[in-house]
């Protein structure tokens, strides 16, 4: 004959564990709202669109801005690739990392950008993040704050990550 100590004792167990697999799935927990601690490649950024379209670029959640600088192309070109001191004429939208919003696009514009790569006309991570790229290429860049705009300008919040994509209208003249 079972007691009734042993009973209630056993229902007791039974509940806390009822409770504690319903805790564990709560969706609000705070284990499931924690920061991200991945730091993002490439290859997380979605851009939709080709080459010649403004494009749609998507920033994910789940993981942090990289720290360095990444360059990919999402498009290839042909010919040669840029070269410093070298003019190109670029499109690009820019988005920045923590609102998730498109800041500036040329696309939008109309207009494309004419640089000399390599000449300081534009921020580092352009000068670094375009060589080699070719004619005709769309290409991802994020820009990590240090080599964009640091502590901030041109409307653009301090130590900011960028996230350009850029389609390389003409390399050389």
């Amino acid at each position: 004959m079972v007691s009734l100590p042993r009973i209630i004792g056993t229902g007791m167990v039974a509940l806390a564990a009822l409770v504690s697999a319903a805790c564990g799935s709560d969706s609000g927990s705070a284990e499931s709202k924690a920061a991200p601690t991945r730091e993002c490649i490439a290859e997380d950024i979605k851009v939709a669109g080709g080459f010649g379209d403004p494009p749609e670029i998507t920033i994910p959640d789940d993981c942090t801005p990289p720290k360095s600088l990444l360059v990919k192309d999402l498009v290839p070109g042909t010919g040669p690739g840029a070269v410093a001191m070298q003019p190109l004429t670029m499109n690009y939208a820019l988005v920045t990392w923590s609102d998730k919003q498109t800041l500036d696009s040329s696309f939008k514009r109309g207009a494309p950008f004419d640089l000399t790569l390599g000449a300081g006309q534009v921020i580092e991570g352009w000068d670094k993040g375009l060589l080699g790229v070719q004619q005709g290429a769309r290409r991802l860049l994020i820009v990590p704050p240090d080599l964009g705009y640091g502590e901030g300008g041109n409307g653009v919040a301090p130590n900011e990550t960028l996230v350009f994509v850029t389609d390389a209208v003409q390399v050389g003249s």
